[in-house]
């Protein structure tokens, strides 16, 4: 029992560790539990089993279908007088009051020729069924750009949040080292003023930071479906400088591997090819039908002076028949279902040319960005350094007395200008970097 009482804390304090553990997602985690878990993921792939539905349901269309009927009838002629009932082609004299009366069948029919619109049916059908499993892959490819796009959003305001911290945490000792000059008769108590207007502005800056990161995680909060009462963070992590200076792919050599892979071009050539198939269909509309059909039944009635065996026995009868439709004049239905059709295939083939106009674009903007962001990084680094160093220099020389408040205010002001651009660039170059290679093909990851 005393075991019992020293293991539980430690039992405890696992599980807390445990869940601390898993409130901290990567971003492949994060691509991974959205996959699974987003609801408009989770509709589109009810809409691919729809499709999967109406397969089966034109395959179905190609084979005969088959119908059973059973009447039952309970006739009352109170006044009835002995009268001849014609029924099935048999007369039946007869004085009851009551009568009951059944009837059954079975029916089959079958189209046997409809001008082939069936099986282009079940063709349409199946471009369907691949329509929306591109649909399905196209919203999954929006969502984990979005994904990502936030979760290096989270990770730059992060490191941003720490510059500021850290500008903060010098702000403060600069006031302190203020306050002491004041004292001693050093500084004015202007100067004391701005620094801490100075230390004021520095604090607003990293709640204003933190507040940032916490919309950030809301918003990726929101794509992973997770609710108000699930504790959420993405795992601490600074990109190293290197990634920001990665080989970027060749704008030409991502498109063309975009537009043999990328759902939304696959989708807009599929919508294509459904296009001219129905236009194929609807051209069908001008040949004939032939169905058969074929049917068994048989009745009784009790008002018949045979026994229900023998009615049965000599009511049974069959049938079979053969029906040919053949168009001739019908109000332009078909030519005005052809026209359509091919207006609809015009449509199809512009979006698919709009499309793939849409996606160079993307892609020459990712590049276009990633490359200008790489440059501004190169150039960024370069300043931050020389802003750092002129900054503790300043620093240095206004706790001696030497540089007054403003040329201090100056200084740090240029460095969190430069260092907040360093950042951007970096973390602008890093995103805009893993989109391509996610356009060309590979997956997100950072």
């Amino acid at each position: 029992m005393t075991m019992h009482k020293h293991l539980a804390p430690i039992f405890m304090m696992a599980l807390a560790v445990a869940a601390n553990a898993q409130q901290t997602w990567t971003l492949q985690q994060c691509l991974d539990y959205a996959a699974e878990h987003n609801i408009q993921l989770q509709k589109s792939r009810i809409s691919e089993q729809e499709a999967a539905q109406t397969l089966e349901q034109s395959k179905a269309a190609l084979f005969p279908s088959l119908s059973a009927s059973v009447s039952q009838s309970l006739g009352y002629r109170p006044f009835q007088k002995a009268t001849t009932i014609v029924q099935n082609g048999m007369a039946t004299t007869s004085n009851k009051k009551v009568t009951e009366s059944g009837s059954y069948g079975v029916n089959a029919s079958w189209t046997v020729w409809d001008g082939g619109v069936n099986r282009k049916n079940v063709e349409a059908a199946k471009l369907q069924g691949a329509l929306a499993e591109t649909q399905t892959a196209q919203q999954l490819n929006t969502i984990q750009e979005q994904i990502a796009q936030l979760y290096v959003q989270i990770l730059y305001t992060t490191e941003s949040t720490h510059v500021n911290e850290q500008l903060a945490k010098t702000a403060q000792q600069q006031l302190d080292r203020g306050r002491e000059r004041y004292n001693v008769g050093d500084l004015a108590r202007a100067d004391v003023a701005q620094l801490e207007s100075q230390l004021a502005q520095a604090q607003y800056d990293v709640v204003s930071a933190q507040t940032q990161v916490a919309g950030y995680k809301r918003q990726l909060k929101a794509l992973l479906q997770l609710d108000i009462t699930r504790d959420f963070d993405v795992a601490s992590e600074e990109l190293s400088d290197d990634r920001a200076l990665a080989l970027i792919p060749s704008k030409e050599s991502v498109y063309n591997a975009a537009l043999q892979q990328r759902p939304e071009i696959r989708s807009a050539e599929l919508q294509t090819q459904s296009a001219a198939l129905q236009l194929d269909i609807a051209r069908r509309g001008h040949l004939p039908t032939i169905s058969m059909n074929a049917g068994i039944g048989d009745s009784h009635y009790t008002a018949s002076e045979d026994n229900f065996g023998e009615q049965m026995k000599r009511n049974l009868n069959g049938s079979v028949g053969v029906s040919v439709s053949v168009p001739i004049f019908d109000n332009r239905r078909t030519r005005t279902a052809i026209e359509k059709a091919k207006l609809q295939r015009t449509t199809a083939q512009l979006d698919l040319l709009d499309k793939q106009t849409t996606l160079g674009s993307n892609i020459e903007n990712l590049w276009l960005q990633a490359t200008s962001a790489q440059e501004r990084f190169r150039a960024a680094k370069v300043a931050v350094e020389s802003q750092e160093t002129n900054y503790e220099l300043i620093n240095e020389q206004f706790k001696a007395g030497l540089k007054n408040i403003v040329d201090l205010l100056q200084a740090r002001d240029k460095l969190l200008s430069a260092q907040q651009s360093r950042l951007q660039s970096k973390y602008t170059a890093i995103l805009n970097t893993q989109l391509l290679h996610f356009y060309e093909g590979s997956e997100l990851g950072m």
